[in-house]
């Protein structure tokens, strides 16, 4: 009952803490602001786990039943959640959620005796009914420096449409008074007018343009002045793939590049929907044009079902929002080599794939991109790819193209004039020569054209492994494209902080080990301070007690470790984001209910070291097997693969919801009152499992990620074997 009340009190309570991520690396200030943001966001949760722990020890005699109804609730509340995504605003969302809770605690209440069931029932009425048609905690407050709210300052501006879903909140920016102009990488040359724009915000970053066609005068000319133009005047009627189509401006720079056909895939629904309804007459109905198919879903998906369809090209831009901030985080699919050699595989006789990104400085995007297409070519990657790749650069952009056999003569003459026009400049040209680097948009050095011809040449390895970023190719294991950071480049970054080189330092990743290390203080507190209190009461011997907290600390990092490895895992097979987060999240918290349940019943028999055994063998095979089913499920249809998911989730779910009600039954023989702080390490060590998990996969992959909960469960199964053992030598020393 009172996580139905704090839920949205403490969200709108955190809303106004003046926290912004910018800041991080200036001052404590933010420190201090992100700490009170996460104890306030903290609360909600201390009062559900308090109540799932009085019910572990109200009810100590059906532990398994009760650990499993909480794991099919989560289950089901994955589930619930996607739904009120699609159904509630993002302000009602924790109104949503508090609901739920006074549900709850309706049911429970209802279990009571007497006064005590009739005041219980009647609080939790009102508390529903507050949150069902009570008036809501008001709008979303967004951070004041993410660029939705800096477009609505402009003069003029104004918020014209909005449009929810689990995909985001989509937001639509009309101004009239100064038009919108939206075209990374234009030439510093161009003659053609940028048209009237629209601007397309998903959860406040962005934008994603909308430009304004008039069917008479055809697609805008000044889209032929960017880098990304660059392909078109390499081919001849192409029919082009284009992955990531916005809001329509990469589909009119194909029509107006002589694409004879465009397939389109888009993966936000509202985008697509927002271009062919409200701005159809905008955008001269370009989605509706004769030679363009729109596909709304997964671009990857799209490209492993499109099995027998060849193009000319296939179009992609990597110009989200800055990989500076949180998206350093973000996990980029599209764009890993197993990604990138499934569209090279799909490019026609003399085809072209073309990436688009940001000009980073130092480089950083460019160069892991590079090197994430040799990876995809196989070991001849670079020997092979150097005949076949021209990369230019604008300002701020970058166009690589990488041909499907090598450029010819005509070609690579082709690139050369596209680039003088425009006052682009060449990284990388088959025999080009090092003066024709670094003309135009001139840097102290010819940084681009340097890290093109080490990754391109006979040791890119060492290249890499000396470069001051992180530059590995990114794979279906670490697919974190936009994090670069190196530890042990940590200290000169910090050195030259007052210069402005903690600037280079992704203020996104840094917010990462920061929570971590107030996760593990915060769970250290959490723990061993309620456990000093309990020795100085409870007298000596504690053998039992530090390796049963051992042990559940254990399970709570390598469930959480091993859940989110392989559901990162799964993303690949299920291809769309939110297919992964509905089935691999609700399978995982389901089938382990229903281990948890099935150890109830065949206990006692069942100790925890048989199902870690088997968690550990279902692992290996996976970290194995996975790569292959993934390849094998190219091209099959959606169904399929949910259904081989499920079924590939099931037999390691159902394993590792058995360990902890086994063991904490165990525990509550040996000694009940522990219960409590078993539960709360499991839990801490959950939280911090959460972050580790991250930063283990960003900087060594999610199979190492695997590999660590693996030995995790295998050294809960010593602990929890020696928890018996040492309650028996402290009751011994007591007799």
């Amino acid at each position: 009952l009172a996580f139905a009340i704090a839920a949205p009190v403490c969200f709108a309570a955190a809303e106004r803490i003046p926290f912004n991520v910018l800041e991080l690396p200036w001052s404590l200030r933010p420190f201090v602001w992100l700490f009170v943001i996460e104890l306030l966001v903290t609360i909600p949760f201390f009062l559900a786990a308090t109540g799932i722990g009085r019910a572990l020890m109200a009810f100590g005699d059906r532990i398994p039943r009760v650990y499993a109804a909480d794991l099919v609730g989560a289950g089901g509340g994955a589930l619930a959640a996607v739904g009120l995504l699609y159904m509630l605003p993002p302000e009602r969302l924790v109104d949503g959620l508090g609901a739920m809770a006074a549900l709850a605690a309706g049911l429970a209440g209802a279990c009571a005796a007497g006064t005590a069931r009739r005041v219980i029932l009647v609080l939790a009425v009102l508390a529903l009914a507050a949150m069902t048609i009570g008036p809501g905690w008001g709008e979303l407050r967004v951070s004041p420096f993410k660029p939705l709210p800096q477009a609505l300052q402009v003069n003029g501006a104004t918020l014209a449409e909005s449009r929810f879903g689990p995909l985001g909140l989509v937001s639509a920016v009309e101004n009239e008074k100064v038009p919108f102009r939206w075209a990374p990488g234009l030439s510093l040359l161009a003659r053609e007018p940028v048209s009237e724009q629209v601007a397309i915000f998903v959860d406040a970053d962005g934008p994603v343009a909308i430009p304004q066609q008039r069917l008479e005068s055809g697609p805008p000319g000044y889209l032929d002045e960017q880098t990304s133009a660059l392909p078109y005047h390499l081919l001849e009627n192409p029919h082009v793939l284009v992955l990531g189509s916005g809001g329509g401006a990469p589909v009119l720079q194909a029509l107006g590049g002589g694409a004879r056909s465009v397939q389109a895939v888009e993966l936000q629904p509202h985008v697509v929907a927002m271009a062919r309804d409200r701005y159809r007459a905008f955008t001269g109905g370009v989605y509706e044009h004769p030679s363009v198919r729109i596909h709304v879903g997964d671009p990857r998906a799209f490209v492993e079902r499109a099995s027998g369809e060849a193009y000319d090209l296939i179009q992609v831009s990597a110009l989200g929002a800055s990989p500076s901030g949180l998206q350093a985080l973000r996990e980029e699919r599209l764009l890993t080599s197993e990604s990138l050699r499934s569209m090279l595989a799909r490019l026609a006789p003399g085809g072209f794939l073309a990436v688009t990104g940001w000009g980073q400085l130092p480089p950083r995007g460019g160069p892991r991109l590079l090197a994430t297409v040799s990876h995809a070519l196989g070991p001849q990657g670079g020997e092979t790819l150097a005949r076949r790749l021209a990369w230019v650069r604008s300002w701020n952009t970058t166009t690589l193209v990488v041909g499907e056999s090598p450029l010819s003569e005509g070609q690579v003459e082709a690139v050369r004039t596209f680039a003088r026009e425009r006052a682009f400049d060449l990284i990388h040209l088959p025999g080009m020569d090092p003066e024709e680097a670094n003309r135009f948009n001139v840097m102290e050095r010819p940084w681009f054209y340097g890290a093109a011809q080490q990754l391109l040449g006979p040791d890119p390895e060492a290249f890499i492994d000396s470069y001051k970023f992180d530059i590995r190719p990114a794979t279906d294991d670490r697919p974190y494209l936009w994090s670069f950071f190196k530890w042990e480049h940590a200290p000169e970054i910090l050195a030259l902080s007052r210069e402005g080189g903690i600037g280079l330092l992704a203020v996104g990743y840094l917010a990462l080990p920061v929570t971590f290390l107030q996760a593990l203080i915060l769970s250290a507190v959490l723990i061993l301070l309620p456990l000093l209190f309990r020795r100085r009461s409870a007298g000596s011997g504690g053998a039992h007690r530090a390796a049963a907290l051992g042990a559940f600390t254990c399970l709570g990092l390598a469930f959480l470790l091993m859940e989110i490895a392989f559901i990162s895992r799964f993303t690949v097979i299920l291809s769309h984001p939110l297919h992964a987060l509905v089935v691999a999240l609700s399978s995982f918290l389901v089938f382990a209910g229903i281990g948890s349940w099935l150890a109830g019943r065949l206990q006692p028999e069942l100790t925890a070291v048989r199902p870690v055994v088997g968690i550990v063998a279902i692992a290996s095979g996976y970290v194995i097997t996975l790569p292959h089913i993934t390849e094998w499920l190219h091209g099959a249809q959606p169904a399929v693969k949910v259904v081989v998911a499920v079924a590939l989730v099931a037999p390691i779910a159902t394993l590792m919801g058995m360990p902890f009600p086994l063991t904490l039954n165990r525990l509550r023989q040996l000694d009940p009152s522990l219960v409590p702080l078993a539960w709360g390490a499991n839990g801490c060590a959950s939280v911090v499992a959460a972050v580790l998990a991250t930063l283990l996969a960003i900087h060594f992959g999610q199979t190492l990620v695997i590999g660590n909960a693996a030995v995790l469960y295998v050294l809960a199964a010593i602990l929890a074997s020696r928890m018996v053992a040492g309650r028996g030598s402290d009751a011994g020393g007591r007799v």
